[in-house]
């Protein structure tokens, strides 16, 4: 099938059942372009998502323009989330991605509301809003003006290089708001990188594209994250990396250990056991639960530190929970 020949509106009968329970499904489409992924456009009854009050996080809205993410990296924690319409949080999160098509359309309408306080939206605290299916639908220029437009600061998270065509629109967009661009990379081995995180851009085009974000006069911190215990935990490995984001241009850090919470865990374990198999047994000592052990999270931040501090960056402000670079215009964040 190709983009061209699917009607809207139309009910797809090769559509996965949880899809086809959808009413707001308008196309499945597959296509030579992206070979082994299927799309599933719909329609958006709404394009800000508004952080429940329990989560204990600074930010309040994000948005998430696609909902599966082809860089199939094995330890997401955004995995879980496919299965509320019975797609695995496995190879259907790599392969079955929604495409929230009116996306931009729906936030300009949500925006424009007298009730609408202009508070700070982050997007790329989910799913990566510039994995490979932006350069096909491009939603990312569209909720930019948006945002800009109607005075709303926000901020991108990303491990996508597409950020770079967008780059005249963010600049534009941080003359009238606070705009915060972090780019994620947390593997600077290059054998180890394309195995546990087979669809993102290379560790050396991310940084590329760091000093883009720095050459059109904005900030850019780069988000080790996460960071592998037994893999990228090395002295060696931390300081090679804390050198390439400076180099690059990086005006911040950020780093944490890998959590592993039910659904990713068991995705990274299979593709622990097929490349690392002898690390399987630390690895199930280690996460009895979804966090390192406190012990290990202490002994990180202490190998850490001095590095960053070797190298002149700082910390970046983040949520503890999403993990998202906070707006300038957020709180502080609360710790727990």
């Amino acid at each position: 099938m190709r983009w061209s020949n699917q009607e809207l509106g139309v009910e797809n009968a090769d559509a996965l059942p949880g899809l086809a329970k959808l009413n707001n499904l308008v196309r499945t489409v597959c296509t030579p372009e992206f070979a082994g992924m299927t799309f599933h456009e719909v329609l958006a009854k709404s394009a800000l998502n508004k952080l429940p009050v329990q989560s204990q996080v600074p930010m309040e809205w994000t948005i998430n323009p696609y909902r599966g993410c082809s860089h199939a990296c094995a330890y997401c924690f955004a995995r879980p989330t496919h299965t509320y319409l019975d797609l695995d949080g496995g190879d259907d999160f790599d392969r079955q991605i929604i495409v929230k098509v009116n996306v931009a359309e729906v936030l300009r309408k949500e925006l424009g509301r007298p009730s609408w306080q202009r508070h700070a939206v982050a997007l790329g605290t989910n799913t990566d809003p510039y994995q490979r299916a932006e350069g096909r639908y491009a939603l990312m220029p569209g909720i930019i003006g948006a945002l800009a437009d109607t005075g709303t600061p926000f901020s991108i998270l990303t491990k996508g290089t597409l950020l770079r065509r967008d780059l005249p629109l963010l600049a534009d967009a941080a003359s009238r708001v606070p705009v915060d661009i972090a780019m994620s990379i947390a593997v600077y081995d290059d054998e180890l990188q394309q195995s546990v995180e087979p669809g993102t851009p290379t560790t050396k085009a991310r940084l590329a594209t760091v000093t883009a974000v720095r050459d059109a006069g904005l900030d850019c911190s780069v988000f080790m994250m996460p960071i592998l215990p037994f893999l990228t935990d090395t002295i060696a490995h931390l300081d090679e990396a804390l050198r390439q984001a400076k180099a690059a241009g990086a005006t911040g850090v950020v780093h944490s250990a890998l959590h592993l919470k039910p659904g990713v865990k068991e995705w990274y374990f299979l593709w622990l056991g097929r490349e690392h198999p002898e690390l399987l047994p630390k690895y199930r000592a280690m996460y009895r639960g979804t966090y390192a052990p406190k012990e290990y999270r202490a002994w990180l931040a202490e190998r850490v530190a001095p590095l960053v501090r070797r190298h002149g960056l700082h910390r970046t402000r983040t949520s503890p929970n999403t993990g998202g670079v906070l707006s300038r215009s957020d709180p502080e964040p609360t710790l727990f």
